[in-house]
């Protein structure tokens, strides 16, 4: 079965055919290494070095595919080639079949590979000198580094620039993989944080106005009907100025505009006084601190005023009750209103509200709950939210076991 050799790189081909073609010249010309009647020489045919040069030459084309094998061949073609008159373009194909060996081949090859050109270079200098006792022996040991160490510690150096190179490359490609996907995260972390501040302030305003267009359409009454557009008028001069003033935020590249105050929960009495003009029945009992976290305290703002336009839009006739209480390091929100069959017109929902009231109580590390309580044709609809007041590790929204039921629409 024959042996199918690697396809050689076209710079390897190049610098077969160079050093082939270059070895041609000098032989050609009658240059060579050594004169014909030096001890050393065993083959003075002067064809004799044409051997070696071509199965370098062909070694060459094997450095980068197989430069261990390359090597070898190499070696015992440049040991042939020291006992004739030898062609110095064969010795240098040789220093780069010993480079190629430690650039391309295994590490351990190449380490190897330096230890070895290493001994060589050593023997090659202490043994001559120990031997001939002559200065000149010790050009023994120089030509030995020159041919074999010197080339095998650049292919080193060289590749250990190249392996830097490549680490860093790397390195530099996953920090800008982590930074897309930081950019992704934050981008993706903002838009739900858009979403549920734009949901808040103006599904409020917009299930009003459902409310009270859906009752002045169905009533025929003059003054329910005035009552109403003016209720919507208020509604929605509210939500405009609570769209414009975002959308401003959002478009302010320079970043001079201030933000507005976050709302407080010294706001839930105005909050409750806007439901009551609404048409519902609320009363607020707030026990707590006179100032507490800004993130607690918004995230209680956000609940109640999601709970109010809830109860707006989807419960039935009947009271709502809205209660705060401080207890053991701990703020407890309890929303409950009517629930059952609403006789009056209903406003649309998307069930978005508890999905935003869970995510602010998650970022808190908090416990929510929602869904019916009570037995028979008597039942009430409750949030309950538990937002801790001492500093504890939050959690992005979303984050699977938080506790709690939440059922329901909104």
């Amino acid at each position: 079965m024959a042996v199918r050799l690697p396809r050689p790189h076209r710079d390897d081909v190049r610098i077969a055919l160079g050093g082939l073609l270059g070895g041609l010249l000098l032989y050609a010309v009658g240059l060579g290494v050594r004169p014909a009647d030096e001890p050393i020489v065993l083959w003075p045919d002067s064809r004799a070095p044409l051997l070696p040069l071509v199965v370098t030459a062909g070694c060459e084309l094997l450095r980068r595919a197989m430069p261990r094998t390359a090597l070898l061949i190499g070696t015992v073609a440049v040991t042939v080639d020291l006992f004739t008159r030898g062609s110095l373009a064969t010795v240098l194909m040789f220093t780069d079949l010993m480079y190629a060996a430690v650039l391309y081949g295994r590490v351990a090859t190449a380490r190897r590979i330096l230890w070895i050109t290493g001994l060589f270079t050593v023997a090659g200098t202490v043994v001559p000198v120990a031997v001939w006792r002559v200065p000149e022996a010790l050009l023994v040991g120089v030509g030995v580094g020159l041919v074999a160490l010197t080339p095998a510690a650049t292919g080193w150096i060289v590749r250990n620039h190249r392996d830097t190179a490549a680490a860093e490359r790397l390195r530099a490609e996953q920090t800008a993989l982590l930074a897309e996907i930081d950019r992704t995260q934050a981008v993706t972390a903002e838009r739900a944080r858009m979403a549920r501040e734009l949901h808040d302030m103006v599904a409020n305003h917009l299930s009003a106005i459902a409310i009270h267009s859906t009752a002045a359409l169905s009533l025929d009454d003059p003054k329910t009907s005035k009552d109403a557009l003016a209720v919507i008028r208020e509604n929605s001069v509210e939500g405009l100025a609570e769209m414009r003033r975002l959308i401003g935020i959002l478009r302010d590249e320079s970043g001079d505009r201030e933000p507005s105050a976050a709302p407080t929960l010294d706001g839930l009495e105005s909050l409750v006084v806007s439901a009551r003009a609404n048409g519902l029945d609320v009363t607020l009992d707030a026990r707590h601190e006179a100032r507490l976290p800004a993130p607690v305290e918004l995230a209680a703002y956000r609940i109640v005023q999601e709970c109010l336009t809830n109860a707006l839009k989807h419960s039935s006739p009947g009271h709502v009750t809205v209660t705060l209480a401080q207890l053991d390091g701990a703020l407890t929100v309890r929303v409950t209103s009517p629930y059952g069959d609403r006789d009056g017109p209903r406003a649309p929902g998307s069930g978005a509200g508890l999905v935003g009231m869970e995510e602010r109580v998650a970022l808190l590390d908090g416990t929510f709950e929602a869904g019916p309580e009570g037995a028979g044709p008597v039942k009430v609809w409750t949030v309950r939210a538990t937002l801790p007041i001492t500093h504890r590790t939050h959690r992005s929204p979303g984050t699977p076991g938080t506790p709690g039921t939440h059922g329901g629409t909104e």
